[in-house]
């Protein structure tokens, strides 16, 4: 029997992180939100921890494309609330498409993230754009490479 088990531990200064490009026009939101928060998360990784940074940088383009099955386009109610007695906003899904479809998606992942300050500083690695025009374009071919050495 071997009795020198040990618990692996990642350090912050092993932690590889990839760029994930997810194109949001091909998944209803709910499904989109629970594969981005997988990826930022770090939990699709076998060093996963959940006390450490260790996801991936997310990119996700088409977010005017985004869509929700069902009558929840109309349905679906947004709240926010100004901070003044009887100053609670109201908004629908189809609303915020119209005026910044990165709000939703926004909204969306924020939620399945930790409420703390290593949520606050995953969520920074989330980043989204309307159309498929990204800056990040020069990480996809790396992250091309880097696949091909590794198999």
């Amino acid at each position: 029997m071997n009795t020198n088990l040990k618990t692996f531990n990642i350090k912050k200064k092993n932690i590889k992180r990839n760029w994930i490009f997810i194109d949001a026009s091909k998944k209803p939101l709910g499904r989109l939100s629970t594969e981005i928060s997988f990826y930022l998360l770090g939990k699709n990784k076998p060093e996963y921890s959940p006390h450490i940074d260790c996801g991936d940088y997310v990119v996700i383009i088409n977010a005017e494309k985004v869509f929700v099955t069902g009558n929840k386009n109309k349905k679906k109610i947004y709240y926010r609330n100004t901070g003044y007695i009887g100053n609670m906003k109201k908004f629908t899904f189809l609303d915020i498409l119209n005026k910044n479809p990165k709000k939703i998606i926004e909204i969306s992942v924020k939620g399945m993230l930790p409420k703390n300050s290593l949520g606050r500083s995953i969520f920074k690695k989330l980043k989204i754009y309307n159309d498929n025009i990204h800056p990040y374009g020069i990480y996809e071919k790396i992250q091309k490479k880097q696949d091909k050495l590794n198999e």
